[in-house]
């Protein structure tokens, strides 16, 4: 259980970071056509897509904070699954 709980705690780390560079790529010019880019969005949107299709209509996007704060509490599975 204790490498299972590492593998969750590392995916959403890393799926985290990945929100928040497409976050700042949002926030930019970031050439589209980038690999770096495309990398992000491929890795996020199947994440995003299903937050969104919740969520009301709203001025502002917050599929991202919402799938941080889904992450963050896998995070803190994780941690339980590694202390038993």
């Amino acid at each position: 259980m204790e490498a299972l709980g590492f593998f969750i705690q590392v995916l959403s780390i890393v799926l985290i970071v990945a929100i928040w560079i497409r976050i700042i790529f949002s926030w930019t010019n970031f050439d589209k056509e980038n690999p770096i880019y495309t990398v992000i969005h491929e890795v996020t949107e199947p994440i995003l897509a299903p937050i969104r299709m919740l969520m009301p209509r709203m001025m502002f996007d917050f599929s991202p904070m919402i799938a941080s704060f889904i992450l963050f509490l896998l995070i803190s599975v994780g941690q339980q699954l590694r202390t038993g």
